[in-house]
């Protein structure tokens, strides 16, 4: 019996559900169970409550253990199971990176709502076909980049957009790992024969693409290097594998609007874990991000108020009036990594129960297209050893 005093609240409410069907079970899929876990109680009152309906892997011994470890109510051994199951109604995709394509598109078919972690495909051919199938579907869809959601690179998009920064000059980026630095690891699988023309860019550089997009526009054209370091690596099974992909990028790009730019990514840069790095110069300002920092945007304004203050300046994006600030905690109060997908996942549920566009500040399938296309741009010029013109399909 409860205490004197004890007043029971009715759980219940006329929040509707929006039931969850999740393609993978590893680390991209924690982040997007606890993403929905959090989303009733931090953006509140929630558009729709995310319910943990099933979740679908190939193993049924791991599969099962995840359903039990994020609390869905069942699971499949089958993704074509998963998406015939009327009861999904957004479809989840966080499984390995040549597993986007297939179970998407048949899931945008049956007529639910997508999101895909980036890279959205492999080869520009297939992400054009995801892109072909979500405008068929006329459901909501969302690519993966969750850094669009994070607070200081929102403010500095809206800094941008209030034209504070003048005409942009220069845009740089970085996005670096060691994830394949050693030369006598064997790899998890054997190497996709697919992504031959993708390699860095692709798996990693991806998300400096879409900031570019995101922040600058669209690139113009690109030259590009794109090294293969280890030419030869070990195999799952430990023999030798030759190597088709590259090891790092790094490419000069134009842009449309007359901006110039660098766009490196590597995942043999021995030391950095997950360096994600920018900096945008214009004819009025400057700003720079890095991930490691993640709620501090620098900030250097001609006409700031204090002008015998010069340089950057250090702007914790921690306060009541910045992106998405309100609904987290008192202002000087930091957040991490795995809030972006929360605020990305909620942006995606607010868009499908309100029926508005993810678009312009989601990355929508034409935005994964269009980074896939890039990234087979940047590696393609490498090949060919000249300036490429980047072109997009209708």
């Amino acid at each position: 019996m409860p205490s004197p005093g004890f007043v029971p609240v009715d759980a219940t409410d006329d929040v509707q559900a929006l039931n969850v069907g999740l393609l993978g079970y590893n680390f991209m899929a924690k982040a997007h169970t606890n993403a929905y876990k959090k989303i009733p109680y931090i953006f509140w009152p929630p558009a729709a409550r995310p319910r943990l309906h099933a979740i679908c892997g190939r193993t049924e011994e791991r599969v099962a253990e995840a359903a039990r470890r994020y609390g869905y109510a069942g699971y499949y051994t089958s993704w074509e199971a998963m998406v015939d199951d009327p009861d999904v109604e957004l479809f989840d995709n966080c499984s390995a990176h040549h597993m986007h394509v297939e179970p998407s598109i048949a899931a945008l078919r049956t007529g639910k709502h997508v999101i895909c972690e980036k890279p959205m495909a492999l080869t520009a051919a297939d992400a054009r076909r995801m892109r072909d199938a979500a405008r068929d579907a006329k459901t909501k869809h969302m690519c993966g980049f969750n850094y669009r959601f994070v607070p200081a690179v929102r403010l500095a998009r809206d800094l941008i957009e209030r034209g504070l920064l003048g005409d942009i000059y220069h845009f740089r980026t970085q996005y670096l790992q060691q994830s394949i630095h050693d030369p006598d690891r064997p790899m998890r699988k054997a190497p996709d024969p697919a992504s031959r023309l993708a390699g860095s860019q692709a798996i990693l550089g991806c998300h400096a693409v879409d900031i570019a997009r995101f922040l600058v526009g669209e690139p113009a054209t690109i030259s590009a290097l794109a090294p293969r370091f280890v030419p030869e690596r070990r195999g799952p099974d430990n023999t030798p594998v030759r190597i088709e992909w590259d090891d790092a990028s790094i490419a000069l790009v134009e842009f449309e609007q007359g901006a110039v730019g660098t766009i490196e990514a590597s995942r043999v840069a021995t030391g950095r874990a997950n360096s994600l790095k920018w900096e945008i110069n214009g004819s009025r300002g400057s700003l720079a991000f890095d991930l490691e920092r993640l709620n501090e945007l620098q900030v250097y304004l001609v006409d700031a108020p204090v002008a015998d203050v010069t340089g950057f300046q250090d702007v914790m994006v921690t306060q009541a009036n910045h992106p998405f600030s309100s609904v987290w905690w008192p202002h000087g109060h930091i957040i991490g990594w795995e809030h972006a997908h929360i605020n990305e996942l909620n942006h995606l549920i607010e868009a499908i129960m309100s029926d508005r566009d993810v678009a312009p500040y989601g990355a929508t399938f034409e935005d994964g297209y269009r980074a896939a296309v890039i990234a087979e741009a940047i590696a393609e010029s490498a090949l060919a050893g000249h300036r490429l013109h980047v072109r997009y399909d209708a």
